[in-house]
């Protein structure tokens, strides 16, 4: 299972185990897309604010799991 479509379609199949494993797979899918785009944001200036707000989290929730993520 690669494509997230058939992810997508295996996360709400009636099969748990294969479900449950395409779950996981969004997850760590989405948890890399969103560390891409926070250190993208930051490159760009972005303020931990406006990444929150973005996001739809507090200000310190993704400061504290990202700012040590960040490249100098």
């Amino acid at each position: 299972m690669t494509d997230v479509n058939d992810l997508a379609a295996a996360a709400s199949g009636a099969d748990v185990r294969t479900g449950l494993r395409a779950a996981l797979a969004l997850r760590r899918l989405a948890e890399t897309l969103e560390a891409l785009q926070v250190g993208n944001a930051r490159r760009q200036d972005w303020s931990w604010q406006e990444i929150a707000d973005a996001l739809e989290v507090t200000k310190q929730a993704v400061h504290k799991k990202y700012a040590n993520r960040q490249e100098g």
